[in-house]
């Protein structure tokens, strides 16, 4: 086999980790080079949040190791099995780098992923040892996450946590029968037990010691996990049940959904469950409402057919199929309540309540707080407002849509 380049390698192991939902560096360790005399930033600028059109983070030098793999997963473009252009990376070269797109500001941070070579084990501590180097070697500050693998040695797991700012293990699929069906030599009770124990050591490690009173530094962005969406025929009901259970058993910073692309040389290909971006987006939304605005999981989808709408957002088709809860004064009503009206959003909820304690809100007070008036006004009542009949209309889904574009033809 030729020996690529430099070049050659990023094009494609970078091309390859697009499959990777990545993050940012929420909740990261305050590191600062200024004091330490090395180089990096976890704060003040910190990760720059750059998105791709389909919503992705491109702020990290994102890449994998390598895209050779042991294991043969039917959803995953680099399985054993697929025909796919290979290539690897050696520790000095992610290392090189990381440090060289840094310096000419192309990046604010690594998130490293890859394929597994000969094993688990070999693979994650060469993953180790990347970051390792950056830390100790180049001194590095900056954000980094690891991708970690499940069936790799504890040991290993620990050490990745003294040097990363995030580590992450893959859930695969929605469900243990998917995982099983699709890749039959990946096990979902090693995946779970990984997860257990990178928790129990987060936890452990985020007590302050007995001698110095300070916590010690490990994976202090907490884990994620990553979720293939639309690989199998789970609903979109079932996908948050299991998000749900996840936060709930592991204390996740976020579960990532990564819709499922149908591979172009698969004699095994899968069914693909409604347009794949636009459902990805509704469920992080969903997701979001789980988090952040007190909505239970059942109730996100109840008296459904257990799918989001693709048309709306998932708060909007709540409320729509709640008329009976509003429209809600936004004088009077609590937090908790504001939050579930369209339009809404965390920060307006606070201005608001923080605005009533000194005034009236009028439907135009509203509207310079939130980003869309015309969403919010037939769910509220406001000083000289009241939606009427508007909340009843049958219509009323119709005019809330966004308005279809016109495609560019070049």
């Amino acid at each position: 086999m030729a020996v690529l380049s430099t070049r050659d390698n990023l094009a494609i192991l970078s091309d390859a980790a697009k499959y990777d939902a990545s993050c940012a560096s929420s909740g990261a360790a305050k590191r600062n080079s200024l004091k330490s005399g090395g180089i990096g930033s976890t704060e003040s600028t910190g990760i720059c949040h750059s998105y791709a059109p389909d919503g992705r983070c491109i702020s990290l030098l994102k890449i994998l190791l390598t895209n050779f793999c042991i294991y043969d997963c039917s959803y995953c473009i680099n399985r054993s099995s697929s025909n796919v252009r290979r290539a690897r990376f050696t520790v000095d070269e992610v290392v090189k780098l990381t440090m060289a797109f840094y310096r000419r500001n192309y990046i604010e941070g690594l998130f490293l992923s890859s394929g597994v070579v000969r094993s688990p084990d070999e693979t994650m501590a060469e993953m180790v040892e990347v970051a390792r180097r950056l830390r100790e070697v180049e001194k590095f500050s900056g954000y980094i996450h690891l991708k970690t693998i499940p069936e790799s040695s504890q040991e290993l797991i620990n050490q990745a946590g003294l040097y990363a700012d995030r580590l992450s293990i893959n859930v695969e699929l929605p469900t243990d029968e998917s995982v099983k069906h699709f890749a039959p030599e990946k096990k979902p009770e090693t995946i779970r037990l990984s997860m257990a124990k990178l928790r129990a050591k987060i936890e452990e490690k985020a007590e302050p010691t007995q001698k110095t009173k300070r916590r010690q530094k490990f994976a202090a962005g907490g884990q994620s996990t990553q979720m293939i969406i639309g690989a199998d025929k789970t609903s979109d009901d079932g996908i948050l049940r299991t998000s749900a259970r996840l936060y709930g058993s592991y204390h996740l910073r976020r579960v990532y959904y990564s819709a499922f692309s149908p591979i172009p040389d698969s004699s095994r290909a899968l069914p693909l469950i409604k347009p794949p971006l636009m459902r990805e987006h509704r469920l992080y939304q969903a997701d979001w409402l789980m988090r952040f605005y007190g909505f239970d999981q059942p109730e996100i989808l109840a008296g459904t057919d257990g799918m989001l709408d693709l048309a709306i957002d998932p708060k909007l088709a709540w409320a729509l199929r709640n008329r009976a809860l509003f429209p809600l004064d936004v004088n009077r009503a609590d937090r908790e309540a504001l939050l579930r009206v369209p339009g809404l959003g965390t920060k307006a909820v606070a201005r608001i309540l923080e605005t009533r304690r000194y005034r009236w809100l009028r439907l135009e007070d509203v509207g310079r707080l939130c980003a869309s008036v015309a969403k919010v006004r037939p769910f509220i009542i406001a000083q000289g407002w009241s939606p009427g009949g508007l909340i009843d209309r049958p219509e009323l889904r119709d005019k809330l849509m966004a308005p279809a574009r016109q495609m560019e033809l070049f």
